[in-house]
Parts: C-alpha cells; sequence; structure tokens
C-alpha cells in the first residue's frame, strides 16, 4: 500500500508541476461538508490511507504533511507511511500554518472551492495574505487519476409519511420560507444532506450510516423548491407527496439556478456551504446574508410524532442491546474471549432481527481492554481486531437507524472481576452521568453551561476527558446533528423542548482502559410551582448499566434512586420483548441497587 501511496503522490506532484502550482490542500470533506462522506468522494483515504472522519492533507512539489486531531494521532502513524508524510496536529499546527513555514513567499496553493466551507475560504485568504496565493481550481486533479474510483451509490428516494415524520413537507417549506423572508432574503441555499431530506421528508441510501440522498436545493422565501437531484431516483408519487412547488432539477443544473440570483439576496450558512456556490453568487451580483441553515433549529426540536418514534425505536433498539448483553455474559461465563470483530457482528445480528432496522447510525466502536482508552477506535483499522481481556472492561458504542428514530449508545461491560481503579473511575463517570440526566435549568440554557455538571466528580479527582458530553441525534438523519451540543467550547444555541442530545461523560486510561456511559436524552419542560419555564431531560436508552462496575459507596441516596427508577423503566420496556435465559439476565441486571 505505501508504494501505491508514493505513486499518487508522485503523480500529483508532477500535475502540481504541469499546472505551475506549489502545493495542494487535500481536506477530509467532500461537497457537502458533512462528517460522513460516501466511497468515491474519500479522496484523503485515496492520497494518504487515512479512514479517519476529520482530517486534511497537503502535497507540496517537494514535501507533505497529513494533520489530524487527537482522536486519531495513533491511528493515523499505522495507516499513513511517515516516509512519505509529516505527521501534524490539525488544530494545534493548521495546514495554511505548515504552508507557510514550508513555501516560498508567493507560492501558489491549489483549493478546490467546492470541498471548503465560504467561512474556511474567507479565513484562509486572511491568513495568507501577502504571504501564499490560493488558486482556485475548477478540476480536482485527484478525479482524474482515481482510475479505480467507485461509482457513486444513487438511491432510489424513501418517501416518509406523516405518521413517520408528523408535519408535512408543504407545512415545513411555508415555515421556512418565512424565516428567510423575515431575515429580509429572496431565498436560501440547503446544502446540508440532512436539512435537505428533512425539509421534503425523503430518506435515501447513499451514504454509509446516514440516511440521505446526495442532493441540494433552494428554498425560496414563499415556500416553493428547487430540488437538484436526477428525477430517476424519484418515485412517481413524490410530487404528490411533497405538494405544490417543488421542482426537481438536475444537478448539473445548480450553477445556473445560483446564477439567476442576480441582485437579489441569498441566505448562505457559511459553515455548512461550499465556497464554490458562494463564489457563484457573488460572480453574478448576488448579495449574499451569511445566516444559519434556516432548517436546522425546526429539525433539531422533534415535534409529537417524532419524539413518539424516538422513543419506540430506542426500546426495540434496548431489546437488541439486552440481548447482546446477555448473551455476552454467557459466552464469558462459558470460557469465551471473543474478539471485537466478532462482538461488533454479534451486536449487529441481533439488532438486525427488527425487520425496520435500515442500517447502523455509525461504525460500531468495539473496544477491549486498552484499546478502549481510544475513545473513537476502529477495530477495522487494525491489522487484527484484539480479543477481550479478562479482569478489564470491555466498551461498546453502537447504535441503528430506523424509520422512526436514530439510536445511539454506550455501555461498558466488566469482563470479569475488574480492580478498584475501574470500578472508581467508572463510578466517577456514571455520577456525572446521573449528574446531567437530572439537571434541571431555566429556558434559554445552552449545553455549554451544563457541560461541567457532567464532568465534576472526575474533576474533583483530578480526571476529565477529552471530547465534548453531548452531541444532538437526528429523527432518522445523522447521529451528529447540530446546532445543539454539551461541550466545555462556548455554544450559545440554547436548548429546546424536542431537542434529543447524547449525555456521555467517560474516562480514558492510555493503555489500560476505557470507560463511557451513554444514554440519548430528550429536552422536555419539568412542572414547577414557580412561574418560570424550566427544562430537563428524560431518558430514551432503554439498556441496563453494568452494576459490577459501580462502587456503591460512592453513591448518594439520590443517585441510587435515579439508578433504580432508571433500570425500573428498562426492565417495564424491554421484558415484553424477552424469553427464558434473555429476560432471566434482564431481571438481574435491572434488579434494584441497594448498599
Amino acid at each position: 500500500m505505501h508504494a501505491i501511496i508514493a505513486e499518487r503522490v508522485d503523480a500529483l506532484r508532477r500535475w502540481l508541476n504541469d499546472q505551475a502550482l506549489d502545493a495542494l490542500i487535500i481536506p477530509h470533506e467532500d461537497e457537502f461538508l458533512g462528517e460522513y462522506i460516501p466511497a468515491h468522494n474519500e479522496r484523503l483515504h485515496w492520497i494518504t490511507g487515512f479512514t479517519g472522519s476529520a482530517g486534511a492533507a497537503v502535497i507540496t512539489r517537494e514535501s507533505a504533511a497529513v494533520f489530524v486531531d487527537g482522536r486519531y494521532t495513533v491511528q493515523v502513524r499505522k495507516q499513513v507511511p511517515g516516509e512519505i508524510f509529516e505527521y501534524r496536529h490539525l488544530i494545534e499546527e493548521p495546514a495554511l500554518q505548515w504552508l507557510q513555514d514550508n513555501l516560498a513567499p508567493g507560492s501558489k496553493v491549489a483549493v478546490d472551492t467546492r470541498l471548503h466551507s465560504a467561512n474556511w475560504l474567507m479565513n484562509a485568504e486572511q491568513a495568507v495574505a501577502g504571504k501564499l496565493t490560493l488558486a482556485h481550481i475548477d478540476n480536482n486533479p485527484i478525479d482524474t487519476l482515481w482510475h479505480d474510483r467507485p461509482k457513486p451509490l444513487l438511491t432510489q428516494a424513501r418517501l416518509m409519511s406523516n405518521d413517520f415524520v408528523g408535519q408535512g413537507s408543504a407545512d415545513k417549506r411555508a415555515q421556512i420560507g418565512e424565516v428567510i423572508a423575515i431575515a429580509g432574503a429572496n431565498a436560501a441555499l440547503l446544502s446540508q444532506l440532512d436539512s435537505v431530506c428533512w425539509l421534503l421528508n425523503i430518506r435515501g441510501g447513499d451514504v454509509s450510516r446516514l440516511p440521505v440522498l446526495l442532493s441540494s436545493a433552494i428554498v425560496s422565501s414563499n415556500g416553493d423548491v428547487t430540488l437538484f437531484i436526477d428525477p430517476s431516483r424519484l418515485p412517481d408519487d413524490f410530487d404528490e407527496h411533497v405538494g405544490e412547488g417543488v421542482t426537481v432539477a438536475s444537478p448539473d443544473a445548480m450553477e445556473s439556478a445560483l446564477a439567476a440570483f442576480g441582485g437579489q439576496t441569498v441566505l448562505v450558512d457559511p459553515m455548512t456551504s461550499n465556497a464554490w456556490a458562494s463564489q457563484v453568487l457573488s460572480q453574478h451580483g448576488a448579495n449574499i446574508k451569511h445566516a444559519t441553515d434556516p432548517c436546522m433549529l425546526p429539525k433539531a426540536a422533534k415535534n409529537a410524532t417524532e419524539i413518539a418514534g424516538m422513543k419506540a425505536s430506542h426500546i426495540r433498539d434496548g431489546v437488541a442491546v439486552s440481548r447482546f448483553l446477555a448473551w455476552l455474559d454467557s459466552d464469558v461465563a462459558a470460557g469465551n474471549l471473543a474478539d471485537e470483530a466478532e462482538l461488533s457482528d454479534k451486536l449487529y445480528s441481533f439488532r438486525e432481527q427488527d425487520q425496520t432496522l435500515a442500517d447502523l447510525s455509525f461504525d460500531t466502536i468495539s473496544a477491549a481492554g486498552g484499546n478502549a482508552a481510544m475513545c473513537h477506535y476502529n477495530h477495522l483499522n487494525q491489522p487484527a481486531p484484539s480479543n477481550l481481556e479478562l479482569n478489564n472492561v470491555y466498551l461498546v458504542d453502537s447504535g441503528g437507524q430506523y424509520p422512526d428514530g436514530t439510536t445511539d449508545i454506550t455501555r461498558t461491560i466488566a469482563i470479569g472481576e475488574c480492580d478498584n481503579d475501574v470500578k472508581t473511575a467508572f463510578t466517577l463517570v456514571l455520577k456525572g452521568h446521573i449528574a446531567l440526566a437530572t439537571a434541571r435549568f431555566p429556558k434559554g440554557t445552552a449545553g455549554s453551561q451544563l457541560d461541567a455538571l457532567a464532568r465534576q466528580h472526575l474533576w474533583a479527582h483530578g480526571f476529565d476527558y477529552d471530547h465534548g458530553t453531548g452531541h444532538g441525534v437526528g429523527h432518522f438523519l445523522s447521529v451528529h446533528e447540530g446546532p445543539q451540543r454539551i461541550a466545555k467550547a462556548p455554544n450559545t444555541v440554547a436548548l429546546l423542548p424536542g431537542m434529543v442530545l447524547s449525555n456521555e461523560p467517560g474516562y480514558y486510561r492510555a493503555d489500560a482502559f476505557g470507560i463511557r456511559i451513554e444514554n440519548l436524552e430528550l429536552v422536555v419542560e419539568v412542572p414547577t410551582s414557580g412561574d418560570m419555564t424550566v427544562l430537563g431531560f428524560e431518558s430514551l436508552t432503554r439498556a441496563p448499566i453494568d452494576r459490577r462496575l459501580v462502587d456503591v459507596s460512592l453513591l448518594t441516596d439520590s443517585e441510587i434512586a435515579w439508578w433504580n427508577d432508571y433500570h425500573q423503566k428498562v426492565w417495564l420496556d424491554v421484558s415484553p420483548s424477552l424469553v427464558g435465559t434473555d429476560l432471566a439476565w434482564l431481571e438481574q441486571a435491572t434488579a434494584t441497587l441497594s448498599r
């Protein structure tokens, strides 16, 4: 593989020479700028061998570097040849700074503006002004050199009835059109795949783990929409499904459609729309108004039908996870220590017993022993999957995509008898999880104001974790949905009733063990005796947390009460679907916890 990568890098260097350019920036993103991208757009993987979900590479005529964040510092060294690429930190040593340090002043750096956000390009131009020139290229050289490039997986659209989504597309489009009009714009560009699918109540399978269609749209202030997608991918009853006011056009017509907005105001989200679209609008005299994607907040705040679906899908998902956990305990008790791949496949086999399962919501993190200390570990990126370690933990982070909801759950499981260090750490993580799950907060509170609740007990012992505490989750859409989140970084987005977020504090000790406890939480209004609107969380996830890892002496009475209340809900919701040894396992796993 290293020899193939060397050949590809050499080919790019010949291209740079032919074009009189000095460097090429290769981001992980494709033109839709999403976290998940289809195989045919994995340009960063093609040139480096790196399979992570975030990163970038730079190729110059003499050198090359790959940039990843802290999640991937171990993985990148295993996958990317060090004799070809320097390893750099994406945040601490950004690519633009590296280029300035390694290129002569005035050097020309090739940038494919379809693969960068409008915000990135604006900041990049400012960062290199007077030092380097960013040369915008129309054709990406990787697309020309990638001879065995996979064909795009273009699936048929799946129409989502109101029984699943609760609100027709015509109503949604009128609502979004009103937001656009209030903002003083004539139209808005939608480039986020999940926003397009949410607005038109459609889903697809173009991207692994993300039930969307590769498409974009323009929404007018009157609610009319132009959808850019191959019409052959839409069923005959699409027009009836979406209602009047939706026009379908070929993706190739996007440029001319943008060009027609000369003299008009177009709302563009500079964080989620690519720079190319903004350039086309500007070149043809449109007035660009920067604002957040108008679908983001209404998509994030689920309606009553979506909430009911999320609850139902979590119960079915909890049945599958509980069956898996029962099987795992039985398998270990029989003296078997399966490997991470077998365990991941086994969990999937329980999920797929549900006929409604459309896909997983992300690649399962199946991590044994010390591997669990890498919070985004993927056994598929290793030379060989590891086996369970006796007297250590197994961490499994997984989820499913169902027509009525998206799930995401992490459980840390004792394999044998774990020592007191592990139990103490697990209990501190649990205390943080409970503190967040039971939080009460006024309307207008943002997730960053709640983050410390989940970390407080770890901080008291000098521990922490290097990831956010909670991300938004879509309804049969992206498992990582904005704009809400719970993290240290400031976030001004207020939590609203109907939003779904993960609650996943953790603790990771390098080369030893890793712990994470994750449930999904629904933001709800909490009745009080006062006149202020108070919000809180309702746990959606339904699967036991491993009582064998709990040091009960570290829990307060109220924390024990939360544990017992949560596990009683698990028992009531999951037990009707289990029989025999699975039911017996659940009964002991949800039994009352006491001192």
